[in-house]
């Protein structure tokens, strides 16, 4: 018998995958998330100050979650439990809770770790609530997706959200130096395929790891170095055309928003499709036209934004490929329409007056007077309806009575809709200063 267990490599000693061999064995050794396990990081304090509240994961996939998880639970000496979300069910929630339950009575604690904790449904993330406040759980839920839109609030609030970072080179790097030394030579790769190696690794540490073991499993000792071609054709992945994290990612990023800022959908749409050919995150692009909608065009086509939105809802709606030519739609749209920064500078104004003048009581004609004492005040004194108004506008003063009224925040240009909207305020601000309302 034991013989055909080591014909099936299942004997004792048998190697185990490269990314296991790897796996970090104390939070000092992840990489990538210093603001977490670092000397000064979130967990190293938590964990010196000998209090571990549950904790809630967010972050790209091959970030080091598991891994955290698991370090945390012998670093608290909490027994390690996992389950995960997709193939877990109700029956699997309540074994679980009815085994940290026992141990609870034998005096030992449970930290249970939930892989992919978004896709459990609310009642099921509503059942962690009674374990988690009596101290039967500590739960580490991970997950790729927001929070903020995912879990219960409920859970939220029992939970500290850490926020995981997605790996850059150097990080990788480090890995892939790490399995050199496991693996006793040098990844067979020349400078320029290591670097696509680490381009195709996309952020994710164990896909790094588990390309490194494929090359490293192709190539013997003593072999020809591979090239990027030959690389590409080993593990029939493409690099990507540029790296989403650094330099090149923030410059194509910068050439579609200038590109729609300065009008010209041509070059807008060419940058859009480098960034979809390069990989980029779909709903990143959605959320960068949602705000060139609102930073760029504004109210001189109040469409825009919901274009933008629209495109958004089309891609979650359609997915790829169908739904990456909303994205294109809107890009032409946002392109060809008319420009305006007046609300991105009226609010910026209009905050710093709010931060300067923070403590002042809006005028008294303008509050409501629901006792008597209040109405003895002067609160709702003079105010004027302006439903009731010549024009339906009274030109009352809206601003605090110590607040001098100063040149208008919101300038709108003569460009699109904000042409009538200049009309309108030039209107008002003529009937204030008749009616006594401008200071």
């Amino acid at each position: 018998m034991s013989n055909l267990f080591e014909a099936a490599g299942l004997e004792k000693g048998a190697p185990s995958p490269l990314p296991e061999r790897l796996r970090p064995k104390k939070l000092a050794d992840v990489v990538g998330q210093d603001h977490l396990v670092g000397p000064n990081g979130t967990l190293t304090r938590m964990l010196k100050s000998g209090r571990l509240p549950s904790l809630i994961l967010w972050g790209p996939p091959g970030s080091g979650k598991t891994t955290v998880a698991r370090l945390l639970a012998h670093e608290t000496q909490l027994e390690f439990e996992q389950l995960s979300a997709i193939f877990s069910g109700v029956q699997d929630l309540r074994k679980a809770f009815d085994r940290a339950k026992a141990r609870r009575e034998l005096g030992k604690g449970t930290l249970l770790f939930i892989d992919e904790i978004h896709r459990f449904n609310r009642a099921q993330q509503d059942s962690f609530l009674p374990y988690m406040e009596d101290g039967t759980i500590t739960l580490v839920g991970a997950t790729t997706e927001n929070p903020s839109f995912e879990l219960n609030s409920a859970v939220l609030s029992r939970a500290s959200v850490l926020v995981y970072n997605r790996l850059d080179e150097a990080a990788i790097e480090t890995l892939l130096q790490r399995a050199e030394k496991e693996e006793q030579r040098p990844l067979p790769l020349d400078a320029d395929a290591r670097e696509a190696l680490i381009g195709m690794a996309d952020g994710d540490g164990r896909s790094a790891i588990n390309l490194a073991d494929e090359v490293f499993a192709a190539v013997a000792p003593g072999q020809k170095q591979l090239d990027r071609n030959a690389l590409s054709t080993l593990v029939q992945k493409r690099a990507p055309l540029y790296d989403k994290t650094r330099e090149g990612h923030y410059n194509l990023v910068s050439a579609l928003h200038k590109s729609v800022r300065g009008s010209d959908p041509d070059a807008a749409l060419y940058w859009l499709c480098r960034m979809l050919d390069g990989g980029e995150d779909r709903l990143f692009l959605a959320r960068r036209l949602v705000r060139m909608a609102v930073e760029d065009i504004g109210l001189a086509d109040p469409q825009a934004v919901v274009q933008a939105l629209a495109a958004k809802d089309t891609y979650d709606f359609l997915g790829s490929p169908e739904g990456e030519l909303a994205l294109a739609q809107a890009t032409i749209y946002l392109a060809t329409a008319p420009k305006s920064n007046g609300a991105y500078v009226a609010y910026k104004a209009a905050m710093r007056a709010a931060k300067e003048h923070g403590s002042l009581s809006p005028p008294k004609h303008i509050l409501n007077a629901p006792t008597k004492l209040m109405e003895q005040q002067g609160y709702g004194e003079g105010y004027a309806y302006d439903h009731d108004a010549e024009d339906g506008f009274s030109g009352q003063d809206y601003f605090p009575d110590e607040f001098a009224r100063r040149p208008q925040y919101y300038d709108p240009p003569e460009r699109g809709f904000e042409r009538e909207i200049r009309k309108r305020l030039a209107y008002w601000g003529d009937l204030r200063q008749k009616r006594g309302g401008g200071k």
